[in-house]
């Protein structure tokens, strides 16, 4: 035997409860309380630890171009800044190119993708053309291949129609796939740009006002119709406000198989940040919104209806950044030049078992959103999200009683600054196994780059919530 974890308390998506676990040949082999020590290459003493399944973070743009420059973290720095934060699984997002097949752009994106990673990871392949001839059709090549997973956005210049995003929907459920979509009304959030801009207005505050609340909500509403009319499943990213998370929960409670992403930013922040100096660091799409939307995403949490923690990592230097304020031809900038989005990979298991250890919901449920139910909607279930004898060893030890203030220069990815700074934390990831070799322990990276793998998914079939 490889090695043997001793005396944790393992937590699960339904229980917790002491044992050990032994791995071998990067599997969990057996799960038990009286294994022979001497039999084990390593052991490690868990004592008043807890031992969790590694995360898998759903939502990332790694080395992603946008706005004129390209994400900082590319796949290397991204893999191992999740290592460091307990997360064991990426997945990253493909954006296919007019006239490209989507297993053609998988493949493209996987040859950068594959010399870096220091964790395994997958995709899901953003849409933007389905009307070229064989496109649609291409859908069901990835699924064979192991990508099951699809992504339309209802904003932006490469953003899909209403008649496209059914088509996807539709299609998606003849070839057991699932669809992803980033809601926003397109329309009114350009109107809203306009009018801003006409008047002046180019701070950070208005990048939030211009997607605000009903800007996101109704395009949730709408694109929870569209599923319903499809009868095709849904996976809602992102989900940042309280009118959608009312139409999801309502679709779930109706029998649909509609499913909720939230992210660690939207649950601890609110619009005001747009109102700080360096509120530009706070820009991404959609937006943070109002405690009103916050309150609503939490009691989402609590009842079930959100189904997975991601993060939409995507960060840019305060270089970039600075763009809002003056273009980098040093021309004046506004809220449409910042780039859009945050670092978080690093921090999300970290922020939503700090929260688990200070009571505001159980480590079980940290452990179903962030890890067992991303398995499951993605279809690596037969290999990662739990703690189970077959699976990968995919494992973290956390140190409930070690307090962590969170601080740009010690986390592990290329930006030079994070909006968490300063975020005290409740215990923290003390090491992280992927497929049972230790790549993080005590702050320090101890994997590397070209160690991920491309994890294949199975084929998928909701004919309800199920999770």
């Amino acid at each position: 035997m490889d090695l043997l974890i001793k005396n944790g308390t393992i937590v699960t998506a339904t229980e917790m409860y002491k044992a050990d676990i032994a791995v071998k040949d990067e599997k969990i082999a057996a799960i038990g309380t009286e294994f022979n020590e001497s039999e084990f290459a390593e052991v490690v003493d868990a004592d008043g630890k807890l031992v969790l399944p590694g995360a898998i973070d759903g939502h990332t743009h790694l080395a992603l171009e946008f706005g004129g420059t390209i994400s900082s973290d590319d796949y290397f720095a991204g893999t191992r800044a999740a290592a460091c934060g307990g997360t064991t699984t990426v997945f990253d997002f493909v954006n296919q190119a007019h006239g490209e097949k989507m297993l053609d752009a998988v493949k493209r994106r996987d040859a950068l993708c594959s010399v870096d990673a220091a964790i395994d990871y997958s995709f899901h392949i953003g849409v933007s053309d389905v009307l070229s001839e064989g496109m649609l059709d291409s859908m069901e090549e990835a699924v064979e291949y192991g990508i099951p997973s699809f992504k339309v956005f209802m904003v932006y210049d490469y953003g899909v129609d209403d008649g496209s995003f059914f088509k996807v929907l539709s299609k998606s459920k003849e070839i057991g796939a699932l669809v992803g979509v980033h809601a926003e009304n397109r329309d009114v959030n350009n109107f809203l740009v306009e009018k801003y801009l006409s008047e002046g207005k180019t701070e950070a505050w208005w990048h939030y006002m211009a997607k605000n609340e009903s800007v996101e909500g109704e395009a949730d509403v709408r694109a929870v119709n569209l599923a319903r009319m499809a009868e095709a499943p849904l996976y809602i990213v992102h989900l940042a406000n309280k009118m959608g998370m009312e139409a999801v929960t309502k679709a779930r409670t109706e029998g649909y198989p509609i499913f909720a992403e939230t992210c660690p930013q939207y649950l601890n922040f609110t619009s005001e940040v747009y109102k700080r100096e360096r509120g530009r660091d706070f820009v991404c799409s959609p937006p943070i919104k109002d405690q009103e939307s916050q309150d609503a995403l939490w009691n989402g949490i609590a009842n079930g209806n959100v189904s997975t923690i991601a993060t939409d990592h995507c960060p840019f230097k305060k270089s970039e950044k600075d763009w809002g304020i003056t273009k980098k031809d040093g021309t004046p900038g506004n809220f449409t030049t910042i780039p859009n989005g945050c670092a978080g990979i690093e921090n999300m298991y970290p922020y939503m078992l700090s929260q688990a250890n200070e009571g505001r919901l159980s480590f079980s449920r940290v452990v179903e959103m962030c890890s067992t139910n991303p398995s499951k909607l993605f279809g690596l279930d037969h290999k990662k999200g739990a703690l189970r004898v077959g699976l990968d060893a995919d494992i973290v030890i956390y140190d409930p009683e070690k307090n962590v203030t969170i601080r740009n220069d010690e986390l592990h990815g290329d930006t030079d600054h994070t909006i968490w700074e300063g975020v005290e934390l409740k215990g923290y990831p003390e090491a992280t196994y992927s497929r049972g070799k230790l790549v993080y322990k005590d702050g320090e990276f101890l994997g590397e780059r070209g160690k991920g793998q491309l994890v294949k998914c199975h084929k998928l079939n909701f004919k309800g919530p199920q999770l």
